[in-house]
């Protein structure tokens, strides 16, 4: 066997840092209200490290406690605001201080929070969905991702699977009525940086949700294809979405054992297996 053996692709950083800013805003002489800001963030370094690697040189390694602290000392410096942004000020920190540092990847989960009766400091954990983001940055080009994941939904009707092709192994029943439910991750790709992410995040989720319920689905293929481009019509600072929608199934549960019927009223839902369907919607080249 022949050919040396060198360092390829790598990168490194510190992984899930778990942060939570308050802000603080004086509505009178004695009280205040606050603001919850909650994510995990991971910074992942890329550059000049192959001393490191091959010779045990840490002189160009930022610590991965560094890249933590900057984390927290940041949110105390420039707030949270929308994780996209945030991100892109902790990414361009370190591609400045650091001239060895020529990208990275940064990704953040923000977890929502909702206040309890309109209460100035109190709050409870919802069960909305993840916000993600992303922003990886490769010299002069930067990329910006964001989305959503744990988004579960379902409709009771308006939802058919028919027309299928059948053979010896085909069991599953055709039908023109049925639950369709899924969870759904959803990332999409901005063509710049630096725009309003946190109004384009809630319409992005409110037009996914919106056509989801809406769309009279003949194939869980069809919705989220019909979400995607739902989503690339109404924005045009977007340049692809992709969703990825594991099938939740439900199947009606036979009674007639019993002596009863069961007119679309009582179901199991079935966690595994599961049909998993994803797709990337993007835009032609113009």
């Amino acid at each position: 066997m022949t050919g040396r053996i060198v360092l390829g692709a790598n990168q490194y950083g510190k992984a899930e840092v778990r942060l939570v800013r308050v802000d603080r805003v004086s509505t009178s002489s004695t009280t205040e209200r606050h603001a919850i800001s909650d994510l995990s963030v991971t910074t992942q370094l890329r550059g000049d490290f192959e001393a490191c690697h091959t010779e045990g040189d840490n002189s160009h390694v930022v610590a991965t406690d560094t890249q933590k602290n900057t984390v927290y000392a940041f949110a105390r410096e420039h707030g949270v605001g929308a994780p996209e942004t945030f991100l892109l000020t902790l990414a361009h920190h370190f591609i400045d201080e650091f001239e060895w540092v020529t990208g990275g990847t940064f990704t953040a989960e923000q977890y929502a929070w909702e206040r309890i009766a309109d209460h100035d400091h109190a709050f409870q954990r919802t069960g909305r969905e993840t916000r993600t983001a992303m922003v990886e940055i490769d010299g002069d080009e930067e990329v910006v991702v964001a989305g959503l994941q744990d988004c579960t939904v379902l409709k009771s009707t308006g939802s058919e699977f028919h027309g299928f092709p059948r053979d010896h192994y085909t069991t599953l029943a055709e039908t023109d009525d049925r639950i369709l439910a899924t969870s759904v991750t959803a990332s999409w790709r901005y063509a710049a940086a630096w725009v309003d992410y946190d109004a384009t995040y809630a319409g992005v989720r409110d037009t996914l949700l919106a056509t989801f319920a809406d769309h009279h689905s003949l194939a869980l293929q069809q919705t989220i294809f019909e979400m995607g481009k739902a989503v690339l019509e109404k924005y045009d600072a977007i340049t692809e979405i992709s969703l990825s929608c594991p099938n939740k199934h439900h199947f009606l549960v036979d009674l007639s054992p019993f002596e009863l019927d069961n007119p679309g009223e009582v179901f199991y839902a079935a966690d595994r297996p599961y049909g998993l369907i994803q797709a990337t919607v993007r835009r032609e080249p113009g």
